[in-house]
């Protein structure tokens, strides 16, 4: 026996060695504040961008106040899209207009008579405006009325019926609106054209007549794209601010998209009870509180509670991190407060135990294996 327990003592001293000499060399997984990197200007060896590490800014209410500062900038690169009136729909090739120069009957003749066939989609009755923007009405001749409204095709014709006519009575409405649409797609409940008429085409009115947005709508993601340009429009953002946007006019050919709240999620990760991945509340905001919140919230038994980081443009050249010390009593009031943006990583890091426990149950087979051998060697 004595034989048996001498021959036990190698491995074993053997395997506690390996075990503690592993808790110092393994590849560490917390995440702390790299050094200051130098200032710009100085060169780097290859060797020293290798080992260039992301700086870590602290959570706290001065970096609060920038990113608010730097939020309400932004929002003024669309305030060139608000209109104070309304515009006026401008005809356009394939519109129909209706025309009536009172007490003359015989001009009434050239509407013509409705076709017991047509269809929805045919033009209505009246003066079609051709490929070129013009129409043909008796005694005018040609008229060019692309790009114009009503009131205007109205007082051009009074002009050149009067030649003829004295004083003549006349009246130009719209019956048929087939020039102009806007192009709605994304999340809402039917996506599609939306056509323009006499009802001025707000961001609002586009959304409601393609049925609103879908219960998986990101309202604060809504992108207007207008002769090559995209406006990226916060709807409730908008509204808290005063501004309406029944206010935001379309033009023809207007491209609107309504982005989906699972495009825009954030991950938590590390010691948190329900790592997941959290989606933005419809109207876009998450804050890092209410996250942690749906996360189940920090895992007391595991989490280094100091050691709590969110990693921002993980995927671009320059990634930012942020640091929150959440033992702090101010920490929820500074959670509460800051916005998380999509693709943003929530990071709860482990405590030192929990770090030594999973090293000892990694090594705990080897040490077993090693314990069984030498007792079969015996």
């Amino acid at each position: 026996m004595k034989r048996i327990r001498t021959g036990l003592c190698a491995p074993l001293v053997l395997s506690m060695t390996v075990l503690l000499s592993a808790c110092s060399i393994v590849p560490g997984q917390r995440m702390i504040t790299p050094p200051t990197l130098p200032e710009s200007g100085g060169e780097y060896s290859s060797e020293a961008e290798s080992t260039v590490q992301i700086p870590v800014t602290d959570i706290n209410l001065k970096l609060l106040r920038t990113m608010k500062g730097q939020t309400t900038e932004l929002n003024q690169q669309i305030s060139s899209l608000f209109s104070p009136r309304p515009p006026s729909y401008k005809l356009g090739p394939g519109d129909v207009l209706q025309i009536t120069v009172w007490d003359h009957p015989e001009l009434a003749a050239a509407l013509g008579q409705p076709s017991p066939t047509s269809n929805k989609s045919d033009p209505g009755i009246g003066f079609l405006v051709d490929a070129d923007g013009n129409i043909q009405f008796p005694y005018a001749g040609t008229l060019h009325v692309g790009g114009k409204d009503a009131t205007q095709v109205q007082k051009e014709l009074y002009k050149k019926l009067s030649v003829v006519y004295s004083k003549p009575e006349v009246t130009v409405r719209v019956a048929s609106f087939r020039s102009s649409q806007v192009y709605v797609d994304g999340e809402v409940h039917a996506p599609g054209p939306a056509q323009i008429n006499d009802i001025p085409m707000s961001l609002t009115e586009a959304i409601n007549r393609t049925g609103g947005f879908t219960p998986n709508a990101d309202q604060s993601h809504v992108e207007l794209t207008r002769e090559g340009k995209t406006y990226e429009i916060n709807v409730p953002d908008l509204v808290r601010r005063g501004r309406a946007p029944t206010s935001i006019y379309l033009q023809a050919g207007d491209m609107l998209r309504v982005g989906a709240r699972d495009e825009y999620g954030v991950y938590l990760m590390g010691e948190v009870n329900k790592p997941a991945t959290i989606l933005p509340m419809r109207d876009g905001r998450l804050t890092l509180a209410e996250a942690l919140s749906q996360a189940g919230s920090i895992n007391s038994n595991t989490a280094a509670a100091k050691q709590l980081f969110v990693i921002r443009n993980s995927m671009s050249e320059k990634p930012e991190i942020f640091h929150l010390d959440a033992t702090s009593p101010t920490s929820m009031v500074l959670a509460n407060q800051f916005n998380l943006e999509p693709k943003d990583v929530v990071y709860v890091d482990n405590n030192g135990l929990v770090k030594f426990n999973r090293v000892l149950n990694l090594l705990l087979p080897a040490i077993n294996a090693g314990v069984t051998a030498a007792l079969l060697a015996k």
